[in-house]
């Protein structure tokens, strides 16, 4: 069950240990008996959760005693080349890999290895995917982008099977050879690491040429252009439109926790699944899990029933309470198509012609790079919005860009802008009421304000 690697080296350390992905590589290591510590800028949940199981770990600062104990340095993209621990690393011609080279090697420790990518999407699919597999009783491990209610950000019985993420961001998914690969979608996004679209287009073709089996959302015009384009992709297609696709969801109806459907498998009606989890997108994630599960043979009331059991992901329309009366839900929506689609399922809920009161989305644009490219697209989905407050921009890794700035956007948009926890408190006091649904949108640290705000 235990992971080998790097021979007898066996002291890692990992700088920016706390994001969900990089901690959750750094619990896959710590399980296997590696001593593993690490840095990050600031301290979070997945920092305390490592702490928890003995991890030394230093928040801030510049000391550098961890790095210099350990044997193999893991950095996240995130982190600037002239990081001090970095710069130390090299010096001392330490073994130094990148979140996407680990990964890319503990790939090969697993027997059969299935990933999921996409533009949007990826973290719910692959919770999904863990839940299904684990119903059948198979030693698996899941490295996850998100804190599923469940497994959190991972889990490990055996090294029979790995679901993982595969990110485009700095073409990490060029570093993944998956025996089962997943395509949600394919839409304009971190084209800061890129020329142009085409050269974005192609990561995902040869993402899926590299795969032994392709398992493709046709209901996506640029995965079926893919499709169209290159046609030694060995694909099972799905889709909840397209009666031609191997997988088909039919009869899709809203209830009250979810969706119910209908599926059916090269023709023959297979099952009938219930979700627990809101927002139509979801059905085509539930039909991917089942798509690629079902293709190496399990049953499918296993697969069903873990689906079933799948409650969801935090910062996936998360319920956090009441803020002013008003309730108040959180989603990891960063991107103009994943706004709609959140607003969609806020509005199928029966938050629509005062029914039940008005939407208030409060949106944080993640990166200055990211809002600048895409400026045209996120007005045209808020700006559409009657409520909509932008909040001050979560730069990450990224220089201040006045034209790519949370201000800039909110001008253009006709909206308020807020500058800090503060400024939005004020606000929202002043403007929601019992009955009001607050949308807290974005990648970044509203997360946390809207907690604060909640509590």
């Amino acid at each position: 069950m235990r992971i080998r690697l790097f021979g007898e080296k066996r002291r890692i350390f990992f700088i920016g240990i706390g994001g969900i992905s990089m901690s959750s590589l750094a619990k896959m290591l710590l399980s296997s008996g590696y001593e593993v510590s690490g840095y990050d800028a600031v301290y979070g949940r997945q920092v305390q959760s490592l702490r928890n199981l003995g991890v030394e770990i230093s928040v801030g600062g510049e000391e550098i005693c961890g790095v210099a104990r350990a044997e193999v340095v893991i950095y996240t993209d995130a982190i600037p080349s002239t990081d001090k621990r970095l710069v130390y690393a090299r010096q001392e011609n330490k073994l130094i890999l990148s979140r996407g080279q680990l990964l890319s090697l503990l790939c090969n420790e697993f027997s059969r290895v299935i990933s999921v990518a996409g533009s949007h999407g990826k973290t719910t699919c692959t919770a999904m995917c863990a839940h299904a597999l684990s119903c059948t009783g198979t030693p698996f491990a899941a490295h996850i982008g998100g804190e599923d209610v469940r497994f959190d950000n991972f889990m490990m019985s055996g090294t029979e099977f790995l679901i993982t993420e595969a990110c485009e961001y700095k073409k990490n998914l060029s570093k993944i050879t998956a025996d089962s690969a997943i395509l949600l979608n394919v839409d304009k996004d971190h084209l800061e690491c890129y020329k142009d679209e085409n050269e974005l287009k192609n990561l995902f073709k040869e993402y899926l040429l590299r795969a032994k089996t392709a398992f493709v959302c046709i209901d996506d015009k640029n995965c079926r252009k893919i499709l169209e384009e290159e046609q030694k992709i060995s694909a099972v297609t799905f889709s909840a439109f397209d009666i031609s696709a191997d997988y088909i969801a039919w009869g899709i109806r809203r209830t009250k926790d979810g969706y119910t459907f209908n599926v059916t498998e090269y023709g023959k009606k297979l099952c009938c699944v219930q979700l627990r989890v809101p927002g139509r997108h979801n059905v085509l994630n539930a039909l991917a899990a089942i798509a690629v599960l079902r293709s190496y043979g399990f049953d499918e009331k296993e697969i069903v029933k873990g689906l079933q059991g799948f409650s969801g992901v935090k910062r996936r329309f998360e319920r956090l309470g009441n803020i002013f009366g008003a309730e108040a839900i959180a989603d990891y929506a960063h991107h103009p198509r994943e706004i709609e689609a959140t607003v969609s399922t806020a509005m199928e809920n029966g938050v629509k012609k005062n029914e039940r009161g008005k939407i208030i989305v409060i949106f944080q644009p993640h990166t200055y790079s990211r809002t600048k490219l895409l400026m045209k697209e996120f007005i045209d989905v808020l700006q559409p919005l009657k409520n909509v407050v932008v909040y001050r921009t979560f730069s990450a890794r990224e220089s201040y860009d006045e034209q790519g700035s949370a201000r800039r956007l909110a001008e253009c948009v006709g909206a308020i802008y807020a500058d800090n926890t503060h400024a939005l408190e004020t606000y929202l006091k002043a403007t929601a009421k019992e009955g009001d649904l607050l949308l807290f949108l974005g990648a970044g640290d509203i997360y946390r304000v809207a907690q604060y705000l909640a509590r």
